[in-house]
């Protein structure tokens, strides 16, 4: 069973930049995470877009749905910044009937810190999701800070800096 990776930027591929005293999507950190991690699973990892999740716009979002339902995987991991993650999941949740999404195990995650630094949620985050897409039923989840939710039943809490079940 192989898993498919969508890359779109996000905090976990930002990276440091001195000169300009900001964050800046760089490459992503998949496949130097894979390879630390030893992950022996087989998977395809293809890059969507190097965006902040805040400058996602809806276009991009249908794309990331026509992308995933033209992949002949049904296992389908998308990392994806975390101010936007609820938004695109619950996209992905209403196009499964019409956009060939239906019959795929689709798991969002992201980061709270980036890949790069020494403290991040990146590396545990991507780990958890590739376990969860791996198990779970068909739908579409978002697996972060070790919990997996439906899409439309999360909710991030920034003041906390987590994400937590909206029922």
């Amino acid at each position: 069973m192989a898993v498919h990776i969508f890359t779109t930027g996000g905090t976990i591929d930002k990276v440091y930049f001195d000169v300009l005293s900001e964050y800046q999507i760089g490459d992503s950190a998949i496949p130097g995470i894979f390879v630390e991690a030893n992950v022996t699973c087989d998977y395809q990892i293809t890059e969507l877009m190097r965006k902040d999740s805040l400058e996602i716009t809806e276009e991009d979002r249908k794309l990331m749905a026509a992308e995933l339902a033209a992949s002949e995987h049904s296992r389908v991991l998308l990392t994806h910044g975390t101010d936007t993650m609820v938004q695109t999941a619950q996209l992905l949740a209403e196009s499964t009937s019409d956009k060939n999404l239906g019959d795929k195990t689709i798991v969002l995650t992201g980061a709270m810190q980036p890949a790069s630094l020494r403290v991040t949620d990146s590396i545990f985050n991507v780990g958890f999701a590739m376990a969860a897409v791996q198990t779970l039923p068909p739908g579409v989840y978002i697996a972060m800070n070790g919990r997996v939710f439906n899409a439309g039943e999360v909710k991030k809490n920034r003041a906390a800096g987590r994400f937590e079940a909206n029922l």
